[in-house]
């Protein structure tokens, strides 16, 4: 990358944390002194402290057949018992599991007892339904807890699930239960979104309407119905079943009983470059002991004390690992919330972090930038006193970002976790540890004890400190992904073709070392663009445009252009307060030439528009193959996943 584009390097902000959140830190700098000593043996330690095995493991780690990894291979351990059963056994029963919000203002307190009662109900209902060891479950839920009672019914009995998000449309959930080969859907009759219903059960009516003839095999026998939303549906005798006839009826007594290691514990899809979703497969030993151990160091979560929100739907990664299992593995007390974050007011969150005196939130940079958008008067009406830990995950954070988030929410002393992570390496792997690292804002930081990160160039090597590159993991780690369902030639291809000779996981994201050796995230390697053969990041331009007072959110692409190859093209969010004493036009201007003068010429966009929204999934990730789209003046292309499929007629309107 151009050495002109230094600017998010340019960040010179430190703070240290405080002496009081030091004394009482879950993580201490000899951790980092433990792993580096015994990368194995560390793991091997957290594996047996954090979590209860029916059988204890002997080996480790079996790296013989890179890329295919196994942990703990030999040892056997029942996910939702360690989630549950045991906090009970504990004396813990009465502690609140689930602290769920819907959006329309009704709530439900659910206690470790009660959610272990209703997981021994669900599997026992499961079993009843013909799923086994091995079967394979697709979800389709909303945010209620009934989701998280699934999700660990299904690892309880030894099957696989398959949560596929609720705003996906019947043909993207008639594809991953094609490719999974589910038995059984779990589905709800629908969810509020946006203050109204959502329909989900038709959708599930239609995918499975649609599995006539063809390559799709006719697998799923039953459909298991939540009555959440109250909207009429279509009933199908012998294969569609209402929860609240089944579950109540079943037994509560169940006894998990230990599974290997190895054994899956779920198939979560991803976007593929070649259109068909990639299954990422996740196994249930290795995951469950990183996911523990990272919500309880990176979150510093104190179990007794803590009300712990992770504000991410269940059908992504974040949701799986920070909402189903590393906080009730951790017997941990959290927030579940069902909406949107504007809904019924646009003070919804903080009204929710008040009520439930959270203190600690982990949430997106998308979700951040929204809320500067804003403006600051909307959080400034709550008490936001309780929080004493904010995280941020999904993509880099902006410097401007980081600091609105420390100062409005966190009340300028409130430390700040900014995790990097994939759906693939299935926990956390790069973070400052609150009570350790002196923190910068905008910087992923540093690997997490027992994990292995460099930033190579494309030869494999090194690049050293103050140079970008391409961000690898050169170690197994215990939550990797075990391979893409059904697909090991492609598994090998997508991941671990590039570095094969070095045996490194590149899964296509840029970085930068600082003089520090820290790291900074720079974004997708296909979002860099190559203008006048200068090759410039597009997370950068955005930082720099996020950094005048005046805009609230930004998304770059490059354009095809005859004169540059390609050309910056910005599409920007700017905060109420300015629209109404600036011109479109006139502000465009001003941004242009304030990404010159931070940056430097070479990344002056050619164009920046105005827009009042941003195409993002319903994760909060910005769609910018569809900004392309608009910027290239081709028609947009497939916007089934985003969260208002309104906004790209908005946006090509005003590009026009």
């Amino acid at each position: 990358m151009s050495s002109q584009i230094d600017h998010l390097l340019n960040e010179t902000r430190r703070f240290a944390p405080s002496a009081d959140f030091a004394d009482n830190a879950v993580a201490t700098a000899e951790l980092y002194e433990r792993a580096a000593a015994d990368r194995e043996g560390f793991w091997a330690d957290q594996a047996r402290d954090l979590l209860h095995w029916h059988k204890p493991f002997t080996q480790v780690l079996d790296w013989s057949n890179p890329p295919f990894a196994t942990w703990f291979a030999d040892g056997e351990l029942n996910v939702a018992y360690n989630c549950l059963d045991r906090h009970v056994e504990a004396g813990n029963g009465d502690r609140v599991a689930l602290l769920w919000e819907g959006e329309p203002g009704d709530s439900r307190r659910v206690t470790y007892a009660e959610l272990t009662e209703e997981v021994k109900r669900v599997a026992n209902v499961l079993t009843d339904l013909g799923i086994t060891a091995g079967d394979r479950v697709a979800i389709y839920l909303p945010m209620i807890p009934e989701a998280v009672a699934a999700m660990l019914a299904v690892a309880r009995v030894g099957a696989i699930h398959s949560v596929v998000f609720g705003g996906f449309s019947a043909d993207s959930l008639r594809s991953r239960i094609d490719d999974a080969g589910a038995k059984l859907v779990i589905t709800a009759d629908g969810g509020y979104r946006k203050g109204k219903v959502s329909p989900l059960k038709p959708a599930v009516d239609l995918a499975l309407a649609g599995r006539n003839g063809g390559a799709a095999q006719e697998t799923v026998e039953h459909v298991l119905v939540v009555r959440r939303g109250g909207n009429d549906v279509e009933w199908t005798e012998g294969r569609d079943l209402w929860w609240h006839d089944a579950v109540p009826a079943a037994s509560p007594e169940h006894e998990a009983q230990g599974f290997p290691a190895e054994n899956p514990l779920f198939i979560l899809y991803t976007s593929g470059t070649t259109g068909k979703p990639k299954g990422i497969l996740h196994t249930s030993g290795g995951y469950l002991t990183q996911t523990t151990f990272t919500n309880r160091v990176v979150h510093d979560l104190h179990p007794e004390t803590d009300v712990f929100w992770c504000t991410a739907d269940i059908g992504w990664v974040t949701g799986h690992s920070y909402v189903a299992y590393g906080p009730l593995a951790n017997g941990a007390t959290q927030v579940l919330y069902e909406g949107t974050p504007d809904m019924p007011h646009p003070g919804r969150w903080w009204e929710i972090v008040e009520k439930y005196a959270v203190t600690i939130l982990y949430t997106a940079p998308t979700a951040i930038r929204s809320f500067m958008k804003i403006g600051r008067e909307v959080p400034k009406k709550f008490d936001l006193s309780s929080l004493r830990l904010l995280g941020s995950v999904g993509e880099p954070i902006n410097p401007e970002a980081w600091m609105w988030y420390r100062k409005i929410i966190g009340g300028k002393t409130t430390p700040i976790v900014d995790t990097w992570w994939q759906t693939e390496t299935g926990a956390i792997m790069i973070s400052a540890l609150p009570g350790v690292t002196e923190t910068k804002p905008g910087a992923a930081q540093v690997a997490l004890p027992g994990i292995s990160i460099d930033v190579v160039d494309e030869d494999g090597a090194h690049v050293g400190n103050g140079n970008g590159g391409l961000l690898v993991v050169t170690e197994p780690w215990p939550a990797m992904l075990r391979g893409i369902w059904g697909d090991p030639d492609r598994f090998v291809e997508t991941y671990w073709d590039k570095f094969r000779t070095q045996g490194y996981y590149f899964a296509g994201d840029g970085a930068r070392l600082d003089d520090d050796g820290d790291v900074w995230l720079m974004g997708r390697v296909d979002d860099v663009m190559n203008v006048s053969g200068h090759r410039l990041s597009t997370t950068e331009i955005e930082s720099a445009l996020v950094g005048n007072e005046a805009v609230a959110e930004a998304a770059v692409v490059g354009a095809s252009d005859e004169t540059t190859g390609q050309a910056v093209v910005a599409f920007v969010i700017v905060k109420q307060s300015y629209l109404s004493a600036h011109s479109p036009e006139g502000l465009a201007g001003t941004l242009r030439g304030w990404v010159g003068e931070q940056i430097g010429p070479i990344a002056r966009p050619r164009d920046v528009y105005i827009v009042g929204e941003l195409p993002k999934t319903r994760s909060g990730k910005i769609m910018r193959r569809l900004l392309r789209d608009v910027a290239e003046g081709r028609e947009v292309g497939d916007t089934t996943t985003l969260a208002d499929t309104a906004v790209m007629s908005v946006i090509s309107a005003q590009v026009r």
